[in-house]
């Protein structure tokens, strides 16, 4: 295909793998060099007609910069699995959700190449997966970035990641344009098959890993009203429950770092009592249109179910990313949650 920029034909792989933004919603048809030096110097999407704005921070361009280097760059070793006396070595990818892939181990392998093979078995965009991996004693994760601090781009060998190593993904559900305000998370479930009981929505908010308030159906709204909570919604006559939390990012105090949105039994033993349960996350203005894509049936047999957390980066802007991670605890005690939250973000999710 040629590109209309530079007029030169291209293979497909020379073009940008997503849109510039989440908010572009046109076909991409100019190649990854172009793309690039449209990104630096007017801070836009490159495409005609679209005026999405970018930041030289952007993942995105750090990205496709990233993939334009990999194309054109030299290994000293190629991708080719090391073998031991005892066979394969491996490297285990895991989600919070239980779900697991194999991937061949090597050293010299960069992080690009690796989030390529995780794209290629699980589908998640690579600029929407953010890896980890736990090489020391202690809890504290480190992400695995696709370059270097000097620029070089970045192998598994430069982070210790050993053979037979754990590496844990996290997806990113959705990137928060900066115009955003409202978000909404809303929740309805079914009754259990005899009485009525809750399925609990709630929001935990920490500074760091320091525990600063929490947001349920006991609460209208919660430091300067920046989050705020429907209470109990119940309709008897059709046996649905519903909750909402609603949340302005710009009121929220500038210590709060990351705010987990859980789901949990009230009185039931766990969360499969409760028929049909709807999850969305949706911007107040636009309802129709969901931001992220969530499922906790891996959680139906758990108290309660981390369904995902939203989290400010070093530059300010707000993440939305995936969890599933199963806990006790529920709105009656919420320490189990709150210890198990702490640990997630020990660990750099």
């Amino acid at each position: 295909m040629e590109c209309p920029r530079c007029h030169i034909k291209k293979l497909s792989e020379e073009y940008p793998p997503t849109t510039i933004t989440d908010e572009c919603d046109h076909p991409v048809l100019i190649c990854l060099k172009c793309t690039i030096n449209h990104m630096k110097q007017n801070r836009s999407c490159p495409e005609m007609g679209c005026n999405q704005k970018i930041f030289p921070e952007d993942s995105r361009l750090k990205l496709f910069e990233a993939i334009l280097s990999e194309m054109f760059t030299e290994y000293t070793a190629s991708y080719t699995p090391e073998v031991s006396i005892s066979g394969l070595r491996t490297l285990y990818v895991t989600m919070l959700t239980g779900e697991s892939i194999n991937i061949p181990y090597n050293p010299y392998i960069s992080v690009l190449q690796l989030k390529e093979e995780i794209y290629n078995k699980l589908k998640h965009d690579i600029s929407k997966q953010k890896l980890l991996y736990q090489g020391g004693s202690d809890d504290q994760g480190i992400e695995l970035q696709i370059y270097k601090d000097n620029g070089e781009v970045a192998t598994l060998s430069d982070y210790g990641v050993k053979p037979n190593s754990t590496i844990h993904l996290v997806v990113v559900l959705y990137d928060i344009p900066q115009a955003f305000d409202q978000v909404v998370f809303d929740l309805f479930w079914g009754y259990p098959s005899t009485g009525m009981d809750f399925l609990d929505a709630s929001c935990l908010l920490f500074s760091g890993v320091s525990f600063i308030d929490v947001c349920d159906y006991r609460c209208s709204g919660q430091l300067n009203s920046s989050v705020s909570h429907s209470g109990d919604v119940m309709n008897d006559a059709q046996r649905i429950g519903h909750h909402t939390i609603h949340v302005s990012l710009k009121k929220v105090p500038p210590n709060i770092t990351h705010m987990y949105f859980t789901l949990s039994a009230w009185n039931s033993p766990n969360i499969s009592r409760y028929p049909k349960p709807s999850l969305r996350f949706h911007e107040a203005s636009n309802p129709s249109k969901n931001l992220c894509n969530t499922t906790f049936t891996h959680a139906n047999h758990s108290q309660a179910v981390i369904m995902c957390s939203v989290s400010k980066g070093k530059d300010g802007s707000w993440r939305i990313f995936e969890s599933g991670k199963l806990s006790a605890g529920n709105a009656k005690n919420y320490e189990p949650l709150k210890s198990t939250i702490r640990s997630l973000i020990n660990q750099g999710y």
